[in-house]
């Protein structure tokens, strides 16, 4: 049985994408259950978020690696005439593990781009498939390594191959958007991208009548939105926000769900089938929490938190737990339970 996969994706960029992912991979940790972050987006700023320059520039110096060390150096030998390779993972924590992201990742698209006609093909299948699941398979290998729960996947802002091989690797997305036309283009164009990803990976999987390895459903599931970054005064977007924000609910059930019908609600407050969080930017705790290293919630008064700070970084631990807290009901139902 595979371990889900929860992707963060939006083709919009800036709306705190990276952050998001990190803070719910400690958070998801800290409440007990085990988490793989797998970064696969080639800018490696989850990875950067985890580790420091020195352990990079440690992974990185090497591109031939055949270590495993970096999401890269596993599907690599998928260029030549090799096989995937088991990822080395990083402990982050006790029950948290990464999969590091490589810049070296953005030479692998065009491989994925060659491969995704191929697989309709009539003839041997076994390459095609092999190249396009290579990230579905070194993380469902990782998780086993560390018997995860939950894999937690970070990807660039754009509609690419690599995103598009990442979500064919996908059980469940979330989408993270800003307060603004930019996060509502965003959704204009993700919806469809979706459907034609989940139309296309199925006719491919049933060109391929026996395959020779598991094949990811590719089920890419909108669970809901979250809506970060926002000014904030009195817990309330300002104003001149408002009129993006409240448009959010409409717009991802149009485009993500499908529904054209309604109703839809007026704001995200009151959308509480899709919103699943309203996330302040804590804009002061950042650069803080970028310096210690550790997630917002983890900032202690010998790291500065004080006072003001620390009453932020005791809100971060509220509403990454309460947003913890409905992801692992909707996607994790049997480990809750199990708790």
């Amino acid at each position: 049985m595979s371990v889900p996969v929860l992707t963060f994706f939006n083709n919009k960029g800036g709306v705190g994408k990276t952050s998001l992912v990190y803070h719910l991979a400690w958070m998801l940790s800290d409440s007990g259950y085990h988490v793989l972050a797998c970064d696969l987006d080639p800018q490696a700023n989850l990875t950067a978020a985890f580790l420091n320059e020195e352990r990079l520039e440690e992974l990185w110096k090497d591109n031939n690696s055949t270590a495993g060390q970096t999401i890269m150096q596993c599907v690599r030998p998928l260029t030549r005439a090799g096989d995937v390779r088991s990822p080395a993972l990083v402990p982050i924590a006790l029950s948290l593990g990464l999969i590091p992201g490589d810049l070296a990742l953005a030479g692998f698209e065009d491989v994925l781009s060659t491969e995704w006609p191929n697989a309709l093909g009539s003839g041997e299948l076994y390459r095609s498939f092999r190249v396009l699941t290579a990230f579905a398979t070194v993380m469902q290998d990782g998780a086993r390594q560390m018997n995860a729960d939950i894999i937690l996947a970070d990807v660039g802002p754009n509609l690419g191959a690599i995103n598009r091989s990442a979500l064919i690797a996908t059980d469940y997305i979330i989408v993270p958007l800003g307060a603004d036309l930019f996060s509502l283009q965003g959704l204009r164009n993700l919806g469809p991208s979706l459907n034609r990803w989940r139309a296309d990976w199925r006719k491919r999987r049933d060109n391929w009548q026996q395959p020779e390895f598991l094949l990811p459903a590719g089920a890419m599931k909108p669970i809901g939105y979250v809506v970060q970054q926002h000014g904030v005064r009195l817990s309330r977007p300002v104003k001149a926000y408002d009129k993006w924000v409240n448009r959010m609910p409409e717009e991802y059930a149009r485009n993500l769900l499908g529904d054209s019908v309604g109703p839809y609600a007026a704001t995200p407050v009151q959308d509480t089938a899709h919103a699943l969080a309203t996330v302040k930017h804590f804009r002061s705790l950042v650069p803080m929490a970028q310096e210690a290293r550790k997630p917002i919630f983890h900032l202690t008064t010998a790291d500065g938190a004080i006072g003001s700070h620390a009453a932020a970084a005791n809100d971060a631990r509220r509403d990454f737990k309460q947003l913890a807290n409905k992801i692992a009901q909707i996607v994790m139902p049997e480990a809750v339970a199990a708790d």
